[in-house]
């Protein structure tokens, strides 16, 4: 008899996208983010993607102080790895955004394939009523470009390549697939790469199943079996996509930093709310989720002793 595939389900479980008042499930605090990591590899993640935030009013703080406490907690309540960002938040430098996965040698960390206008500035028409300045101006702001450059990228590449850890390729965009793309021919990456397609976020591709496999084509026709897909889809979309994906042979990526939502108009109680629900479909499929362990041989990863943490 075959063995029934294995999916990864990747939780992100705060980013830097919502704030705050948007909903009080969102982790802040670095117990709060320790907690959503662990609640969520318990309802079935094996991989957690981890950003950091200021516990008095929630902006995001890419410290690697701010990420010591919980990456310890979640190495000793858990096995399951630990993604940390290289995104941060698009308003940062990118020595800013490094610096996390530079000092705790993470198992994974996730790497933005190009540059692009970065709008989250619809999301004031559904949270008209935000408490803190930050969060006004931040969403509001009509102008960011979140930076992303092939000398950006390989500083990246190449500092924490360097270090053993391996990359989650975020890529919002055809062109980022094809940038990767460069990056591989150079051979200043290697596979398995580890393929994340972003859908629903504006500045990037849409959220149309012909996007998904607009994107799941030129991957395939630009790497072949040199990689592993995985999807998220921001918002409404998350849960759609992971369902299309997980159908097509894909991972999946869920979580607080992606989509606020468990329904229409229900807000998620928790990621692992999420991540159970994203399980349900994958199961339903007859599909198996993978380990933490196995993921880790899925993506080739160094190992949590590996660590910085």
């Amino acid at each position: 008899m075959a063995k029934p595939r294995k999916v990864i389900i990747t939780c992100a479980v705060t980013g830097a996208i919502h704030t705050p008042s948007m909903s009080e499930y969102l982790p802040v605090s670095a117990s709060e983010i320790a907690e959503a990591a662990i609640g969520a590899a318990e309802a079935g993640a094996a991989v957690v993607h981890l950003h950091a935030r200021n516990p008095d009013d929630g902006r995001p703080d890419q410290t690697p102080e701010a990420f010591a406490p919980f990456l310890q907690v979640i190495k000793q309540a858990s096995d399951v790895v630990v993604n940390i960002t290289t995104g941060g938040a698009p308003t940062m430098t990118i020595e800013e955004r490094i610096r996390p996965a530079q000092t705790h040698r993470p198992e994974i960390a996730s790497l933005n394939m190009g540059s692009m206008n970065f709008g989250l500035f619809p999301m004031l028409q559904r949270f008209p009523d935000l408490a803190h300045r930050w969060e006004r101006d931040y969403v509001g702001n009509k102008d960011i470009i979140f930076n992303n450059s092939f000398g950006q990228i390989e500083h990246i590449v190449t500092t924490l390549g360097a270090l053993g850890t391996r990359f989650e390729f975020e890529c919002y965009d055809t062109a980022h697939l094809y940038n990767l793309k460069y990056f591989l021919d150079q051979g200043l990456v290697k596979g398995p790469l580890f393929i994340q397609t972003v859908f629903g976020l504006m500045g990037g591709i849409g959220a149309h199943p012909d996007d998904v496999m607009h994107m799941k084509r030129t991957a395939d026709r630009l790497f072949g079996d040199q990689y592993r897909w995985s999807v998220l889809g921001a918002g409404k979309n998350q849960l759609p996509i992971a369902a299309m994906a997980a159908a097509m042979g894909g991972h999946v990526r869920v979580g607080l930093e992606d989509s606020l939502w468990a329904g229409p108009g229900q807000l998620a109680r928790s990621n692992a709310e999420q991540v159970g629900k994203a399980r349900q479909i994958i199961e339903g499929l007859g599909l198996d989720i993978a380990t933490p362990d196995e993921a880790r041989e899925i993506l080739d990863t160094k190992g949590a002793d590996a660590v910085g943490f």
